[in-house]
């Protein structure tokens, strides 16, 4: 009898035995999918870990298994390395972590075949036809004219990123035989500008990367705003493709994708396959493949990205390193930029982290030696860096949310036919919806927090757990319907600023108007053709966009991260104010920052304007060596939630006295409330650990982890531990 451990997805941290036949010898090596009976599925989906000859099992109790997926494993050797080093450091199921590495249809038990995609061309009818005649048919007229300004065929994913619905409008102009299918087995794009000259600070940082390929080395590319960092990655993705090697890049948001794509497709002769969670199951397997198989050269997407195999590993790209986006916050809660360092040393490559505001703890590694700086800390061509004007709100008459130093300032960049762009983090159009007769606030009974209110949807929204509901029409405590609107949101700005400037093209980017596939796509091409003035925006524009004609850039409030009990709180807002300062001027007219506070005397706030980033991250790793606070100490975060605090409060005292029976060099903070103690209606406790020692940590979580899953109480909440917690909330 051949023993075989085998990895399912359950929330266990252990493998399962079962029995094979010698007939499927051959086929039983480690990362091969089989089909096994667990409890009463008879087909489950398990990953072969290991083969043995003995088990612990009583040999006339262990099941066989049903049958062999793969010919091959679907995770090679590294790889499969890769997956075991994450469970043991994020002290994470096994078998979650295996079945998070692989594309959804591979985990329904799908077959690992390369499909070539489908793409769509115009025929010779279509290629001439008068796009004009489509005017009662808007959704094909503007598909046909996407496609005559396209050179070549255009894959159906494409298509559906930029429109809503092709499919039946692809198909109509198909009957009238203007456009075609073909397949193509391959997608090189062909470099169209290449013509782009390197300053001094960009060829040395070219030269220092590219002597370290083919071996790990961890490089903190710190750039300006608009230093050109992407032109340094574009050069060194050339050396690597150009030696037969495959380079991965990580990017923190879905709306910068498109972006580097075409940036990287302008400059760069390869094969490009692309991951993220706009793509349906299906285009993520194929792309996934590509990877595997060596077809793609560069594989660009956001965090679960990191998990792509690669034929032939030769180069990692962070880029904005810096970004909380690369921490999984939800199950298996790993960071991909520090799974991209470890993964560059199991494969013997470097690996660049890119960023104007590097993160505390990449910054003391460069201070440990541990990473190599490289700086750019001029502005690609002639921009230079904007001109930064605090404005001081206090006792001034407002517009709204806006000064009227804010409102004379866009309207002389207006007059000389400039952008301006308004920054404000919050959605909606104001954070609270209050009666005035009683002071009654409109409240999620699920989370005990404020609802949003959205005023074109006409719904309150909670941005804790989604819940909805349609904005009242009489106040459940009086009875009265006179409400008010308190705070604002981006919808509330966007209003405003219509009654100011009537004649501006406004133009709101954010989760509420970019929810349509391919609309952030669509305004991003409207920002460059010149056809907007005044662009309002959250987070979603902060970081990597380049827009030529953008000169003015108002923060209009971010207070908020100067008052947060979050110790991260104040560098958060540091990295969020100099990403979005950098929108400003970065080509030939000089930009300008204005900045509205409550608090201009802030001596963090000060700090950042007058000195800059480097210099506050500098008086910031000093506060936290002080503190002891990360990266000068390491956390693990014990979360629980449940209906009762009482059963959550047993469930963490007695974890914490499983963990201070060791008496080692660590404290523990709680049991507490989480800070947001109620969420879709589930009560919240925490519990803090933390050392110094990275590997004491460890050492500690790991030993009693078996006896922290075995309390009875974790029957009754549900719990979780965060290595490395970003979020404390």
């Amino acid at each position: 009898m051949i023993i075989v451990s085998v990895a399912l997805q359950v929330p266990l941290r252990k493998t399962f035995d079962y029995s094979a036949g010698k007939n499927d010898l051959e086929k039983l090596k480690p990362g091969v999918r089989v089909y096994v009976p667990f409890g009463k599925q008879k087909h489950k989906v398990g990953i072969l870990v290991e083969t043995k000859n003995s088990s612990q099992i009583a040999r006339e109790k262990i099941k066989p298994i049903s049958s062999v997926l793969d010919e091959t494993p679907v995770l090679s050797e590294a790889e499969l390395k890769m997956v075991h080093w994450s469970a043991d450091y994020y002290q994470h199921p096994i078998g979650e972590v295996l079945f998070n590495a692989l594309p959804v249809s591979l985990r329904q038990g799908k077959e690992a075949k390369i499909v070539n995609p489908v793409l769509w061309q115009l025929t010779k009818q279509g290629a001439v036809y008068n796009s004009e005649l489509l005017k009662t048919a808007p959704k094909q007229r503007a598909i046909l004219e996407f496609l005559l300004s396209k050179a070549a065929p255009v894959t159906a994913e494409n298509i559906r990123e930029k429109f809503s619905t092709p499919l039946p409008v692809l198909q109509a102009l198909e009957k009238k035989c203007l456009i075609e299918k073909t397949v193509s087995v391959s997608q090189e794009s062909k470099a169209i500008d290449d013509n782009v000259s390197l300053n001094d600070d960009q060829i040395f940082a070219c030269d220092s990367i590219a002597k370290s390929i083919g071996r790990h080395q961890v490089f903190l590319l710190d750039g300006v705003t608009g230093s050109g960092k992407t032109e340094v990655y574009i050069e060194l993705i050339k050396k690597v493709v150009k030696s037969g090697k495959q380079v991965l890049i990580l990017s923190p948001e879905i709306g910068l994708t498109p972006q580097l794509i075409e940036r990287i497709q302008n400059r760069v002769s390869a094969r490009m396959a692309v991951l993220h969670s706009g793509l349906s199951s299906s285009e993520r397997m194929q792309a996934w493949l590509q990877a595997r198989n060596g077809t793609a050269d560069i594989i660009l997407g956001t965090r679960s990205a990191i998990w792509t195999p690669l034929l032939k590993p030769g180069l990692f790209i962070v880029d904005e390193e810096h970004d909380v986006s690369y921490k999984q916050q939800d199950g298996f809660k790993y960071s991909a930029r520090d799974l991209a360092i470890i993964r560059s040393s199991f494969t013997s490559c470097p690996v660049i982290l890119g960023s104007a505001t590097p993160s505390m703890e990449s910054l003391n590694n460069v201070e440990a030696r541990k990473y190599h700086l490289l700086r750019l800390d001029k502005r690609a061509g002639s921009a230079e860096q904007a001109d930064i004007e605090i404005i001081d709100l206090r006792n001034k008459a407002m517009e709204g949310a806006f000064s009227q130093v804010m409102l004379s300032a866009i309207e002389k960049e207006l007059s000389h036919r400039k952008q301006v762009l308004l920054f404000l983090n919050r959605r909606g159009y104001a954070p609270a919806f209050m009666c005035h007769h009683c002071g009654w606030i409109a409240k999620c009974d699920r989370c005990e927090s404020n609802m949003t209110f959205h005023k074109s949807r006409g719904i309150l929204s909670c941005h804790h757990c989604g819940r909805q509901e349609s904005s009242r029409r009489n106040c459940p405590g009086c009875e009265m319907n006179d409400f008010i609107e308190i705070g604002h949101g981006t919808e509330r700005l966007s209003e405003t600023l219509t009654k100011c400037f009537p004649k501006a093209k406004i133009l709101r980017i954010d989760r509420d108007s970019t929810r349509r596939k391919g609309s952030m796509e669509d305004m991003l091409d409207l920002i460059k053709a010149g056809d907007a003035d005044i662009l309002i925006g959250t987070q979603m524009l902060a970081k990597g966009h380049h827009f030529p004609a953008l000169t003015l850039v108002g923060i209009v409030d971010i207070d908020g991260g100067l008052c947060s009990t979050d110790f991260r709180a104040s560098e958060r807002m540091a990295q969020l104010f100099v990403q979005v300062s950098g929108r400003a001027g970065r080509e030939k007219s000089q930009g300008k920052v204005l900045l509205q506070t409550h608090f201009p005397d802030h001596p963090l706030l000060n700090s950042l304007i007058k000195k800059g980033y480097r210099s506050f991250a500098d008086e910031l790793l000093k506060e936290r060596k002080l503190t002891v606070l990360p990266p000068f100490s390491f956390l693990a975060l014990f979360r629980s939630e449940g209906i009762k605090q009482e059963s959550q409060l047993k469930f963490l005292e007695k974890v914490r006295n499983l963990l201070k029976t060791d008496n080692q060099q660590f404290q523990i903070y709680g049991p507490y409330p989480a800070p947001i103690e109620k969420r879709a209606g589930k009560i919240r406790m925490q519990l803090l650990v933390m050392s110094e020692s990275r590997s004491i940590l460890n050492k500690i979580l790991k030993k009693n982890t078996a006896a922290i899953e075995g309390l009875p109480e974790t029957r009754k909440i549900r719990w979780s531990l965060d290595i490395d917690p970003q979020d404390m909330m």
